[in-house]
């Protein structure tokens, strides 16, 4: 009993080092652990490249001609024949107004005009008569020269009775309200039975030729300036020429499609609006399939071509409060946040920098997110040349006027 006595504590001892020399173990093993480095970031040199971007602005179709449809005489609509939408030529009868009054205003004037050329061929054979007479000195030449006189005034009433009737005429025609052109139907604001003149406030109807359709538009005088200067540097080519040198313009119409014909740019005024700082303009487009109607509203689109221009993809880029900013790599890995200038003008995807960055300067491209000022990175280089082609249309690489334009 002694001896087992005696023994224990130093088995307890053994055994306490052995935990200890084994905790001790694990703690050097752990402060050896090896550190990780920096992560890896797409990382895009910032070139030069051409690229065409487009400049779009809001826009209302007119066609060639507008017309107001309004009566020339006053009447009750008793017949519509056409109906809002219809096509119809120059000369096609589109209302009938009530017309029994002009009836007989033309048979009243055509019963005149018989009754003066009663009376003229009554004067005319009076002077005749009286011509015999003064021949043979039975009269005198008084009363010849007043029956003379007599035929020269129921020939003036004749003429004016005839006028008279042709006066009727017109007005009975009036009453069949005509196209004054060939195009499409408006709004018809009246119905059977209302009652109408050429002093109505709203016309009877509008026709439109939409065989050519034109999109009046603005562009303020820094557009301006920008889209004649790929025009050209001759500073004898007058403003006009120059903006009918611009390229073919575009519509997108409401439902998101592009109108497959293209039209020509000219001037619609020769001034600059002094209030608003813009320029009027249109654009011309060809209708032949009248796919397109009078009062449509479309976004008209300019190509706008900028050379050696430095591009980003957008998103490459942060916004803070209204300014725009990447991610420059310095040549020790580390970033830096830097302010750039875009363009007004940009691709769905990329932004051309007018200022903040220099051709060469490295970017980072993507996780712009766990990014600040002064993280190290692992710089992977990206190909700029796919890239670019990724993110820029195949129909931004040209830009031409349609042609025979």
């Amino acid at each position: 009993m002694t001896v087992h006595t005696s023994v224990l504590p130093l088995l307890l001892l053994l055994s306490l080092g052995l935990v200890v020399g084994g905790c001790g173990g694990a703690t050097g093993q752990s402060g050896s652990a090896p550190q990780q480095g920096p992560s890896a970031y797409p990382v895009l040199s910032v070139e030069s490249h051409s690229v065409v971007l487009p400049s779009r602005y809001p826009t209302t179709l007119e066609g060639r001609q507008t017309v107001n449809v309004r009566p020339r005489v006053e009447g009750f609509i008793v017949e519509m024949r056409v109906d809002e939408g219809d096509v119809v030529e120059q000369g096609e009868v589109l209302f009938r107004l009530n017309n029994e009054e002009y009836q007989q205003a033309v048979r009243s004037a055509k019963a005149d005009v018989e009754a003066a050329r009663a009376n003229v061929q009554q004067a005319e054979d009076e002077v005749e008569r009286l011509t015999s007479l003064v021949e043979q000195d039975i009269v005198s030449e008084y009363e010849l020269k007043s029956a003379q006189n007599t035929l020269q005034s129921r020939k003036g009433a004749l003429s004016q009775a005839e006028a008279d009737l042709e006066n009727a005429r017109v007005n009975l025609d009036y009453t069949y309200v005509r196209s004054p052109a060939d195009g499409v139907i408006g709004s018809i604001p009246y119905r059977i039975g209302s009652l109408v003149s050429s002093t109505s406030t709203e016309p009877l109807t509008v026709v439109s030729d939409i065989s050519e359709v034109r999109a009046y538009f603005s562009m303020n005088e820094r557009e301006l300036l920008d889209m004649v200067q790929q025009t050209g540097s001759d500073r004898d080519v007058a403003l006009r020429e120059r903006i009918e040198q611009l390229p073919a313009a575009q519509l997108t119409l409401s439902d998101g499609t592009t109108y497959r014909h293209t039209g020509d740019i000219s001037l619609a005024s020769g001034h600059i609006n002094t209030e608003t700082g813009a320029a009027s303009f249109r654009a011309r487009f060809p209708n032949p399939e009248k796919m397109l109607r009078n009062g449509a509203s479309a976004t008209l689109q300019i190509p706008y071509r900028r050379d050696s221009a430095l591009v980003v993809p957008k998103s490459a880029t942060y916004e803070v409060q209204d300014k725009r900013y990447v991610y420059r790599v310095t040549d020790s890995s580390a970033v830096e946040s830097v302010e750039i200038e875009t363009a007004p003008r940009s691709t769905p995807k990329l932004f051309v920098v007018d200022g903040g960055l220099s051709a060469g300067d490295r970017i980072v491209t993507e996780g712009l997110g766990s990014l600040q000022d002064g993280t190290g990175i692992r710089p992977e280089a990206v190909s700029a040349d796919s890239l670019y082609r990724a993110l820029v249309p195949a129909d931004t690489t040209s830009a031409r006027r349609p042609s025979g334009a």
